[in-house]
């Protein structure tokens, strides 16, 4: 069956960064497209990054030229880099793929931004 287990968040101070992990099994990782959402508390989930199969990316207005998002696919990984963090980017942060009609998620990783 479709897994997805993310991994890497944590507490960082603003300014820092964290590098999520996004482990996949159960599908041909190489031929589908991979996302990240977060939910901040009281708040509906959001997209976060896009990452297609070809590897083209697409990013949240507002986060992009602070996250990049990968792939592995050799590793069936897919990653977040997350740089010059603020306490606004505090939340639950998933992955996701939308696989046959269904829409997968991880059990979600805490990313606290605080001092």
């Amino acid at each position: 069956q479709v897994q997805l287990v993310e991994s890497g968040g944590g507490l960082v101070q603003p300014g820092g960064s964290l590098r999520l992990s996004c482990a996949a099994s159960g599908f041909t990782f190489s031929s589908y497209g991979m996302g990240w959402y977060r939910q901040a508390p009281g708040l509906e989930r959001e997209v976060v990054a896009l990452i297609f199969r070809t590897g083209g990316t697409n990013y949240a207005a507002s986060l992009k030229g602070r996250f990049t998002v990968s792939r592995d696919n050799a590793k069936n990984t897919v990653y977040l880099q997350m740089n010059s963090l603020k306490p606004e980017d505090t939340a639950v942060y998933y992955c996701n793929v939308f696989l046959q009609a269904v829409n997968y998620w991880g059990q979600g990783t805490q990313v606290t931004v605080s001092s």
